[in-house]
């Protein structure tokens, strides 16, 4: 057999393609070539295959070899294809046969691993993102990896993993003289994480705490505006704590994007929590570069991003949160092509009323020291598209007595009345109340006919757009789910109202 063919996966962003790895050992001169637009990782393949051959106690042929990885379009990079190629050339060079001295059959088997110069097999990288894509393009698929790798991909339910530690395993198990183990999924090593903080650490701000436990509730994403002190750095680090444990479906996403970031290992329940310096460039919060990696909201899929000091972020940063905020997701256009993210996130964002911290809020020994003229730009960095698709608006007043007042309620319970508002939404409308739109939103979101007058009327009062509208029509979905009602009542949508910045002037 001069010709083999195998299969095996590329990565582009979190898109995974199949890729046909075709391996010809031909007479001629002696030669090794890797065609099919491959990157320096894979272009130095051919240094790793050639010694981990050898080290493994195989010839290395005396031809000319030709490794082709189609389709010829896509980009590849990464050591992901050492395996493939080595065994490609195996299979070739008639090095591997089963026991009746015929090609094996691997047809069904898909390979992701990079080889080290012994022979043995490096995990490769994202391996739960190349799972996904396995079980749902074949779910008779087999898949090879090192035994790291393979633990974490065989987490994905339906999915058959063989565990191999190097080149001889593998050309051992389609020799038929000794089968490579079926991986079981790893378990999380324990890590010494603080327990998270309590919102009983928070005395007073009993309107904040409510806004916070509202958009725990929703899904809705919350502006609070204060002077430097009042709490809501606090405030909004113990948000995750009030959220119920992710999904097993959605553990796996957030896992499989903090793989391809390198950031995470193991395999949470634990809502992501993301909170980047005000220096964070805009590539860095949407993802982006050559080769395109996730960004703070993608890493934040399913959790919260934290944005403190809102408007000393970058302009462009911030306005490239727009869409994603609409949509869930965000598109990273290339020359090599354009890949998609998930960023479900839950925006909580923080700022001071002006540049000094201290507009508005009298202090008797602080004074705002700002021109108006220097208010108003410091309030337009951000801009008014943007803030209209945040929901709740909060502000902070400095509470003089806050030492004498009894600590807050603690977010064991306000958990438990958060799970409860979820689990009625998803069983009402099968999403939360944040991502309702459209008819949906009409026919589980309606008010009551006073209600529905004084949604008309503040729309006219303050000139709303037909976002402001139906957001606010989703929180007041969302209170009158932790009041347990069932239809949005007029005193639901008067709380809603008042959580939109123009409620506020």
């Amino acid at each position: 057999m001069s010709l083999a063919v195998l299969s095996s996966r590329a990565l582009f962003g979190l898109r995974v393609w199949p890729v046909q790895v075709e391996v010809h050992v031909g007479s001629g001169l002696p030669a090794f070539s890797i065609v099919g637009l491959p990157g320096a990782g894979v272009r130095e393949s051919r240094e790793r295959v050639r010694s981990a051959l050898l080290s493994s106690g195989f010839e290395f042929p005396a031809g000319r070899i030709t490794a082709n990885l189609a389709p010829a379009d896509l980009p590849k990079d990464s050591g992901r294809f050492d395996l493939p190629i080595a065994l490609g050339v195996l299979l070739a060079s008639g090095q591997v046969a089963d026991a009746r001295g015929l090609a094996p059959d691997v047809r069904h088997y898909v390979l992701a691993g990079e080889l080290s110069l012994t022979g043995s097999i490096v995990p490769a990288d994202a391996a739960l993102a190349i799972a996904l894509s396995v079980v749902r393009d074949d779910p008779q698929a087999v898949l090879i990896m090192a035994p790291a790798a393979a633990g974490a991909a065989a987490r994905v339910p339906g999915l058959k993993v063989l565990a191999a530690g190097g080149l001889d395993e593998v050309v051992a198990h389609f020799a038929g003289q000794a089968g490579l183990p079926i991986a079981t999924p790893a378990r999380d090593e324990p890590v010494d994480e603080p327990p998270a903080p309590c919102l009983s650490d928070v005395r007073g701000q009993a309107a904040a705490r409510r806004a916070l436990e509202l958009a725990a509730a929703g899904g809705h994403g919350l502006l609070m505006s204060g002077c430097p002190g009042v709490g809501k750095s606090m405030l909004a680090r113990r948000l995750p704590g009030l959220l119920p444990p992710l999904s097993a479906e959605q553990a796996l996403e957030v896992a499989a994007v903090h793989g391809l970031a390198r950031s995470r290992l193991s395999l949470s329940r634990v809502p992501p929590f993301r909170a980047p310096h005000h220096g964070a460039s805009m590539p860095a919060l949407v993802g982006g570069g050559a080769r395109p990696r996730p960004g703070e909201i993608s890493l934040a899929h399913h959790g919260v991003l934290f944005l403190d000091e809102l408007p000393e972020f970058g302009r462009q940063a911030l306005e490239a949160l727009r869409e994603p905020l609409e949509t869930g997701c965000v598109t990273v256009a290339r020359a090599a092509g354009s890949c998609t993210f998930p960023a479900r996130f839950q925006l909580v964002a923080a700022m001071n009323p002006c540049p000094c911290g201290w507009f508005g809020h009298p202090h008797p020994r602080r004074e705002c020291r700002c021109s108006r003229e220097a208010v108003a730009r410091y309030r337009a960095r951000i801009s008014g598209p943007l803030l209209d698709r945040i929901d709740l608006h909060v502000g902070l007043g400095a509470e003089a007595a806050w030492l004498d007042a009894p600590p807050g309620e603690a977010s064991a319970p306000i958990r438990e009345r958060v799970r409860a508002a979820r689990d009625r939404q998803l069983t009402r409308q099968g999403c939360l109340n944040a991502d309702l739109d459209g008819a949906a939103l009409d026919r589980h979101g309606a008010p009551d006919a006073e209600g529905q007058a004084l949604l008309l009327r503040a729309a006219a009062a303050w000139g709303w757009s037909a976002r402001a509208v139906r957001r606010a029509q989703r929180v007041a979905r969302t209170l009158a789910d932790l009041d347990g009602g069932d239809r949005v009542e007029a005193v639901h949508m008067a709380q809603a109202i008042q959580y939109r910045p123009d409620a506020d002037a």
